[in-house]
């Protein structure tokens, strides 16, 4: 690729070079991950002048082992990543997570789009006219007034009849949606291969503590619209509210993300590492616009030492520590803890790649 090449044209050669040495098209993990690698250097400004400064020519017939520089070598010595760490999950109790009390897990499930009358009104009209039945016939009429008794009840009964057929096949719709999915809260699987350990960590972190919200449903590896690729790494909905998760694995130390979107680490712009959550939350806004989406970095450890975050601004990639995404994004969640909207979950498990 030419050293000049612009940001749209390193994009279309990714897009171009994935369809073939993604896993799930006959390449290999460690290709592919490679290939993320390089696109994540080549998409960061910062990372890029980094690479062309060390003047490695990618058109050479033959690999050319990059020297040994001092100024490359010390931070392997002084921040490298232990291979050997394997970063755990927290333990949290009920105690520690604000929303966890104010939430019944066995509240029944809501379905929407409403597709027919609720129950209380249906039950309050089956009453009234059961009660203008029983009063017909506890007092004797005269003609005018049987004839007039008689209309109304036809009347009512005929309202109270179509609403009770509308009522059932709502009931009926809700039943046959829940027995398609058998009461399952979790679609799609974790990456197995590329960087899965933080994946693998988010996975048994959503499952064990956001599924005490009835409404939620987790989705592992979905494609942005249009794509073939799982480019989100999780996601969780519940009610109308989404929340898109990247799982990394980083150095410890203090991370934080500005108003627009970049990454520091300890006060300084942070170049460890990128994400896409910004442009998948604003593809996924596209495509479910009247839903709320948001994005949340989930960050462990690469090396014994502490992930800590700040206070985020408005932003699409905001980091979060393990237990900061369960106090704060399940928080957010259970707004609507037991709402299932039927339209927006069949629009995101078309979404999914990973199955």
């Amino acid at each position: 690729m030419d050293r000049e090449a612009t940001a749209a044209e390193i994009k279309s050669a990714y897009r171009t070079l994935a369809r073939t040495m993604h896993p799930d098209v006959g390449g290999t993990a460690g290709t592919f991950r490679l290939l993320r690698e390089a696109f994540e250097t080549l998409n960061d400004p910062v990372r890029r002048a980094d690479y062309d400064g060390v003047g490695v020519i990618a058109e050479m017939p033959v690999p050319v082992r990059r020297p040994r520089t001092r100024r490359a070598a010390a931070p392997r010595r002084e921040f490298g990543d232990d291979p050997d760490f394997v970063p755990g999950l927290p333990r949290l109790s009920p105690d520690d997570i604000p929303w966890w009390d104010l939430v019944d897990p066995d509240e029944r499930i809501r379905y929407v789009p409403v597709t027919g009358p609720e129950s209380g009104p249906v039950m309050g009209l089956l009453g009234g006219w059961t009660l203008l039945l029983l009063a017909g016939l506890a007092v004797e009429l005269d003609v005018v007034l049987m004839a007039v008794w008689l209309s109304l009840l036809v009347a009512a009964g005929v309202v109270v009849l179509l609403l009770l057929r509308r009522f059932v096949e709502a009931r009926r719709t809700d039943r046959l949606f829940a027995a398609e999915f058998r009461g399952r809260k979790v679609f799609g699987k974790p990456d197995d291969q590329h960087d899965a350990p933080p994946k693998q960590l988010t996975a048994e972190l959503l499952a064990t503590y956001l599924t005490r919200l009835p409404g939620v449903r987790i989705f592992h590896g979905l494609a942005w619209p249009e794509s073939v690729f799982a480019d989100v790494d999780h996601a969780v909905l519940c009610g109308r509210r989404l929340v898109l998760i990247e799982s990394k694995r980083w150095l410890p130390g203090h991370y934080n993300a500005d108003e627009d979107g970049v990454l520091w680490r300890n006060g300084h712009p942070f170049r460890g590492g990128g994400t896409r959550l910004p442009e998948g939350v604003a593809a996924f806004a596209d495509l479910l616009p009247d839903i709320e989406v948001r994005g949340a970095l989930v960050i462990y450890p690469s090396r014994a030492g502490e992930v800590t975050t700040g206070e985020q601004p408005d932003s699409a990639a905001a980091p979060l520590t393990p237990e900061q995404f369960v106090r704060e994004i399940g928080e957010w969640l259970a707004a609507e803890p037991a709402v299932v909207d039927r339209d927006i979950f069949g629009a995101v498990l078309q979404q999914v790649v990973s199955d």
